[in-house]
């Protein structure tokens, strides 16, 4: 089957690509098989001015593969339990979404066995002024260290833990129930890990787990931090700034990513948020 072409610009220099011209909510098999293959060879996309139903969102989603449910249901959006809401809106007094659910650098569901292959948000209502997503490119932070470096790295194993996770995240929050926890056990994955479209390696370390296989918390601390300043320098950094109907895909097998505070009490940010899931890192 050919493939269609798209009318696109990168993001940034050697990562991602802006789709323009497309309209998801009409857009036949074929385009979207287009799109899909777009981010498969970027590493993150972004359409503009996407007005779509729940329901043509979670037809989007599917042309990336089988969708991921959430570990937290709390904010899943009435009829459509794919589809996960981020808000800082108050409907009768309770929060409609997870508010502040994605500030520090990390990639998603990476305390899972087969961590999801992609994130996807769409943007329902943005602040005038902060609130900006950014995507760490962490194949070209891998790419960019001296070849010594790359040996070391790529013999750590790194630990991964939602109930880490969650404590970290904990300020302000309810407690995460007994039978969640027992249910997200801490899992082991590799430090540099290959993609598994092209082989390319990707520097994948996250800021919010406890360590390395075999370290002291004290030294994984203090490498953690290393390698998060060398993967979010701005030579490997995208910044996307949102407007209402943007839609935003990046690929968790090579990005790092973190949200942005806004002032939340003048402000309204929402978004739909929906997983794809992967497969166990190698």
């Amino acid at each position: 089957m050919t493939t269609l072409t798209l009318d696109t610009a990168p993001l940034k220099h050697g990562f991602g690509s802006e789709i323009i011209g497309v309209d998801l909510a009409a857009a036949d098999d074929a385009m979207l098989a287009a799109v899909v293959a777009e981010f498969h060879r970027t590493g993150a996309i972004v359409l503009r001015g996407q007005a779509m139903a729940p329901e043509q969102f979670v037809r989007f989603g599917k042309a990336f593969g089988e969708l991921n449910g959430h570990t937290l249901q709390d904010y899943i959006l009435p009829g459509h339990p794919e589809v996960y809401v981020l808000s800082n809106r108050l409907e009768d007094g309770r929060p409609v979404g997870a508010h502040n659910d994605g500030i520090g650098w990390h990639t998603d569901l990476n305390y899972t066995a087969q961590p999801v292959m992609c994130t996807m948000l769409h943007a329902i209502e943005v602040p005038p002024e902060g609130s900006d997503t950014l995507l760490a490119d962490q194949c070209a932070a891998f790419a960019a260290l001296p070849e010594e470096r790359q040996g070391e790295l790529s013999k750590l194993k790194q630990i991964h833990s939602f109930e880490y996770l969650h404590k970290m995240r904990s300020e302000g929050r309810k407690a995460v129930p007994p039978e969640v926890l027992r249910a997200n056990p801490d899992v082991v994955h590799p430090l540099v890990r290959t993609h598994p479209a092209d082989g390319r390696k990707a520097l994948w370390v996250s800021s919010l787990t406890p360590g390395f296989v075999g370290w002291s918390t004290a030294d994984s601390e203090v490498l953690i931090d290393e390698l998060i300043e060398w993967v979010t320098q701005d030579r490997f950094v995208y910044r996307h700034k949102w407007q209402v109907g943007d839609v935003l895909v990046w690929d968790n097998r090579c990005t790092l990513h973190t949200g942005t505070l806004f002032d939340d009490t003048r402000y309204i940010r929402e978004m739909h948020r929906m997983w794809v899931k992967g497969d166990r890192p190698y």
